[in-house]
């Protein structure tokens, strides 16, 4: 159901009316307060009428009828239609989207917010990797710590951010307690520039990983009640104002679930890959599904799927699936990315992280092998460290999507505006 708003008193005019062309450029103009692009590539105005006399009338979508930036919406449009010295009266029909059309603008603002993100300090010829899940206890934390000391372990410098902001435990599993300091930068000029915040450091056989936390900020028993927008500025400070330095890689622990955090990583940094993890439960592969489908809606690859807590091993050499089978290889297949590999379950990846010692170390067993492994293929086929010839393509949208059809069709859909009628 829609409403028209009559506007103001018809004014004389000095000249002859727009075309519908002209009217639509200038609505290209308003800007969306909310959802940060022009409202006709967002596809919000579905037909401009221009009558003999003047009179405009322009419809607008709304994504509900009770958008809080309507007044200003209405106020931006009138203002610069009324401009053209051929306009009489402006009069807006309103209406409101239905959930597809609802869903096509929220992707294409996704998209804008991603090709406007702000700079980082994130280097643009690092391989930035996001270890995801759909809920919490699937070991994620323990996963991205382990598979970033197996990196740094031949030779690479990964960073480590721990973007789980209230439930931070990347310090502990890597035994590190410092706290992050910040200092003033020199500036290209030679003058002290603004200080930034820098990362905690702990050398791995040949390679270095540096570490950034909540939990190098508070205390380990500190309960950091924050609400979403802080969060999501916390971690948006973690990436803009450390002074990360040269990186090959920069693993991000990512809070269970599709929130805040991960859309503003999403469109931060854009060339993001995504790794889920989930256990061999089926129960399990059904919510981390959910953390595919943001990835896709946020134009992130999904470069491979780990099944963390897999079978585990007796010393009688009897193997017993405590939670179940058939997870990890289910959701590779639904989602359409490689299992990368199956963590089994055994007592020294537990201890190692109670320890602060990553099992991907120095520990053996079979869970330390595997997570060797996932670093090998990482490093030779899923998302190798880039070279520096690399850099200037870093940011190119075809190079980002050259190999995942599904979300390149997404983003071709998006972005093309059709036709409109008059």
């Amino acid at each position: 159901m829609s409403r028209t708003i009559s506007g103001k008193a018809p004014r004389q005019t000095s000249g002859p009316p727009p075309t519908n062309d002209e009217v639509i450029e200038v609505l290209g103009s308003v800007i969306d307060p909310e959802l940060g692009a022009d409202i006709v590539s967002l596809g919000m105005v579905p037909s401009v009428v221009v009558a003999d006399d003047g009179l405009v009338t322009i419809e607008i979508k709304l994504t509900i009828s009770g958008c809080p930036m309507r007044a200003e919406i209405k106020k931006e449009v009138e203002d610069r239609v009324e401009l053209h010295p051929g306009v009489s009266k402006v009069k807006i029909t309103w209406g409101e989207m239905n959930s597809e059309e609802r869903s096509q603008v929220m992707t294409k603002a996704r998209w804008n917010a991603r090709e406007s993100a702000a700079e980082t300090e994130v280097p643009a010829n690092c391989k930035v990797l996001a270890i995801a899940s759909g809920k919490g206890g699937v070991g994620k934390s323990s996963v991205t710590v382990n598979l970033a000391a197996a990196l740094a372990s031949t030779g690479l410098t990964v960073g480590v951010l721990d973007a789980d902001i209230w439930g931070f435990s990347v310090p502990r599993l890597l035994g590190i307690t410092d706290r992050m300091e910040a200092h003033a930068v020199e500036g290209p000029d030679g003058e002290a520039g603004k200080p930034k915040i820098f990362p905690n450091e702990r050398v791995v056989g040949d390679g270095l990983l540096k570490v950034v936390s909540t939990g190098f900020l508070v205390d380990e028993e500190t309960a950091l009640m924050w609400r979403g927008l802080m969060l999501t500025k916390a971690v948006e400070q973690f990436l803009r104002d450390v002074q990360w330095g040269e990186l090959d890689y920069l693993l991000i622990d990512m809070p269970p679930g599709t929130g805040d955090v991960q859309m503003g990583l999403a469109r931060m940094l854009p060339s993001t890959d995504l790794i889920v993890v989930t256990t061999p439960a089926l129960a399990a592969q059904k919510v981390a599904q959910r953390a595919a489908d943001m990835a896709r809606r946020s134009f992130l690859k999904v470069v491979g799927v780990i099944e963390n807590m897999s079978a585990f091993t007796c010393d009688h050499g009897e193997t017993y699936a405590l939670f179940g089978s058939g997870g990890g290889e289910a959701l590779a297949a639904a989602i359409g990315a490689p299992l990368l590999g199956q963590i089994p379950l055994e007592p020294s990846v537990a201890a190692g992280n109670d320890a602060g010692a990553p099992v991907a170390i120095d520990g053996t067993g079979a869970a330390a092998d595997m997570f060797r492994s996932i670093a090998e293929h990482i490093i030779d086929e899923i998302a190798p460290p880039s070279k520096p010839e690399d850099i200037d393509m870093a940011g190119c949208s075809a190079r980002l999507f050259d190999s995942d059809d599904a979300a390149f069709a997404e983003l071709e859909t998006a972005v093309t505006v059709g036709p409109r009628s008059s």
